[in-house]
Parts: structure tokens; sequence; C-alpha cells
């Protein structure tokens, strides 16, 4: 899934591309995407892009007035073609959703693959009437975000564990599965310590694990191609989707917890003072 790097590297790119363009044609391929209906999608056609945001995962591009939201979701992505296809693409099974053609030819693709469809369009007069884009937690980039308002947040969240208060989009926006690896891995935090329990250094190394981490992937992502972030991505992660490789901090081989539609990836020498955990799947099994 993109996460807040990944997509605040496609709104740059994006803001390069598209602030002073003019929308040509809107094309839905798969109906099941589009979200709302308050306005056509024929209501961006003939608009100046006048701004691009990022909201958590969320990307909104500002056409006259109207805006397009988009979520890539799990296994969506962004596709940018110099030169569109003069004829409209037709809908089908294939993975394309959504194609967004400039004055220019150009333009880009929101496609998702596999059979789980969740990638989500809307157009709308503001971004803040999408529910899921108003309910959002606090940006981890703003300078808001300070060692207060996380300790703030921890104290609210009780003995929720560190792993779902990450990914709690209502709590910090933009954060999943992926990047919650990383930062409890960088900050030496069991990804099951209850959010109450850290002690202020803990808290610190938190902190600052939020920031670093998503702000050296961002420094690594932002100015490439579309088509180069995933691969930038994978290759900056230390523990998620490592499991079994040893860890390039302390050399201790990379565990996994599963669950029922996902998994999470740490290092028992830098997070769990060397105890495995309990993978709560496997041992409903063996009961």
């Amino acid at each position: 899934m993109p996460e807040l790097p990944e997509v605040e590297a496609l709104r740059s790119f994006l803001q390069q591309h598209l602030i002073g363009a003019t929308i040509a044609r809107v094309e839905l391929l798969a109906f099941s995407a589009l979200k709302t209906f308050q306005l056509p999608l024929a209501a961006l056609q003939g608009a100046e892009v006048t701004e691009v945001r990022r909201y958590g995962k969320f990307i909104a591009i500002d056409a006259g007035g109207s805006w397009l939201v988009f979520h890539l979701a799990r296994a969506g992505w962004l596709t940018w073609k110099d030169a569109m296809p003069a004829k409209p693409a037709r809908p089908s099974r294939g993975p394309l959703s959504l194609r967004v053609v400039l004055d220019d030819d150009s333009g880009f693709d929101l496609t998702e693959m596999g059979t789980q469809r969740k990638l989500a369009v809307y157009v709308v007069n503001e971004p803040s009437e999408i529910a899921m884009v108003s309910s959002l937690g606090p940006d981890p980039l703003a300078d808001s975000f300070d060692s207060d308002a996380l300790a703030a947040i921890l104290a609210k969240a009780g003995r929720a564990q560190l792993k779902g208060v990450l990914r709690d989009q209502r709590v910090i926006a933009g954060i999943g599965n992926a990047y919650s690896d990383e930062i409890l891995h960088a900050a030496k935090l069991s990804p099951f310590k209850p959010s109450n329990a850290l002690k202020p250094d803990e808290q610190e190394r938190l902190f600052r694990a939020i920031k670093d981490e998503l702000g050296d992937a961002i420094e690594r992502s932002v100015g490439r191609a579309a088509k180069e972030l995933k691969g930038e991505k994978k290759i900056g992660l230390r523990v998620h989707g490592r499991t079994g490789e040893p860890c390039d901090v302390c050399g201790t081989t990379i565990a996994e917890v599963s669950f029922a539609d996902s998994s999470l990836q740490y290092c028992p020498g830098c997070q769990t003072g060397g105890k495995p955990l309990a993978d709560r799947r496997m041992s409903k099994l063996l009961k």
C-alpha cells in the first residue's frame, strides 16, 4: 500500500506536471471506484488545475474549484503518460480504474491490481466533505506534530498497542503497515507495547523515529518518476517484508507475526529483548 512518503512524492510529481494544465477529459473505467455523486466527473473537464494537496494517504487536485480526490488503497497505483491514447478506453476487467487526460494529451491512469477493488475516487466541492478525510488525525510531518502532541496521543490511546495506534488514520494520518514496522524498529520498541506504558526516553525515541523514518523516505522518493517509487520504497525498508533475513543493526533474524489479512515484521534483538512475539493466528490453529 502506498503510504505517506510515496503519496507525498506522487503529490510533488503531480504538482510539477499538473499546475496550469487544463483537464480535457476524465474517463471512469471502474464504476465502483467513484464514491460521490453530488458532482459529475464532467465538472472537471475544461478546468485548469491550480493546486495539488495531500491529506494523509489521499491526494486532492483542485480543478476550477472542483476537487478530484483519490485514495490508492492497498493495490492501487498512479501511472503517468506523456502521450495518452486519442481513443477513450473501454470499461473492462483490467486494472485501469480512472484516466485523466490533459489538454496537451499527457495525463495519468489510476490502476488497481487484484480482485478486491478498494481504490476510491471522489469529486467534491471541498476535500473536507469526504468523511474519511475530515476524520484524519494530525499529519506527522506538520510542525504542530511535536513531542507533546505525540505524548497526548499515547496517553489518550491507553493500553492500545503501539502498532495499531501508529496505523490508525484517525489518530495519526499517513502511516501504514510498512512504515509502522520501520518506525518501531528504529525506536527499538515492541509493536505490542501498550501506548501508555512508554517511559519519557521511549516516547522521545518514538517521536524521533516517526520524523526521521518518514522524512528520510520522502527525501529518497521526492523527485523520482512515479514508476520508480515502489522500488525505492522496498530498497529503503529494514524490517518490513524481510522475514528470515538478518537485521542490519544487530544481525538477529527478522521475525513475523501474522494476522487474518496482514502481517508485521520486527527484530527480536532490537525490539523485544530477544524474545519472539506470539503469533496469534498460529496459536489458535495449534489449540
